[in-house]
C-alpha cells in the first residue's frame, strides 16, 4: 500500500506554484532570442527551443500538483542542465552581447551575480525536493 497524505503540504503548493510561474516566464520568452549551451538561438529555432522548454515546465508543474514519482528525477535534472547551461553561456557569451538582445546596459559583475543566486536557489530547490520525495507518491509514468 503507498503512502497517501490527506492534504497537500503547503511546500508542494509552494512548488506548484513555482512552476507554474517558470512555465509563464518560459512561454512568455517565445520570440526572443534563447541562449543554449553558449550561443543565442534566434527565429524559428529560438521558437522551437521555447517550445520545447515550455513543455518540459508544463510537465513538471503537472507531474508536481499529480506528485508523480519520476517528476522528483526530472526536476533535479532539469534544475542540473539549466545550471549547466547558465555557467556555460555565462563562460562563453559577453556581458555586451546580452545587453545587445535585452537593449539595455547589463554589466559582467550584474551578470555573475543573477547567475550565481539562480543556481543556488535551483541547487535549493533540488534539495528540497530530493529531501521531500516521500511525498510524490504516484508511481504512474503517465500524467493522465
Amino acid at each position: 500500500m503507498s503512502y497517501q497524505p490527506e492534504s497537500r503540504p503547503w511546500g508542494l503548493s509552494a512548488l506548484s506554484a513555482a512552476y507554474f510561474l517558470f512555465l509563464i516566464l518560459t512561454m512568455s520568452s517565445y520570440g526572443a532570442p534563447f541562449p543554449l549551451w553558449g550561443r543565442f538561438y534566434n527565429g524559428s529555432a529560438a521558437q522551437w527551443l521555447v517550445f520545447a522548454d515550455s513543455m518540459i515546465s508544463l510537465y513538471l508543474w503537472l507531474g508536481v500538483l499529480k506528485r508523480q514519482q519520476l517528476t522528483v528525477w526530472l526536476i533535479i535534472g532539469y534544475n542540473l542542465f539549466d545550471i549547466l547551461n547558465a555557467c556555460v553561456n555565462l563562460a562563453r557569451i559577453s556581458a555586451s552581447e546580452y545587453a545587445r538582445f535585452a537593449e539595455s546596459a547589463i554589466s559582467e559583475d550584474d551578470l555573475r551575480l543573477n547567475t550565481l543566486v539562480a543556481a543556488v536557489l535551483l541547487m535549493l530547490l533540488n534539495l528540497y525536493v530530493f529531501r521531500n520525495r516521500r511525498h510524490f507518491y504516484n508511481r504512474s509514468l503517465y500524467l493522465f
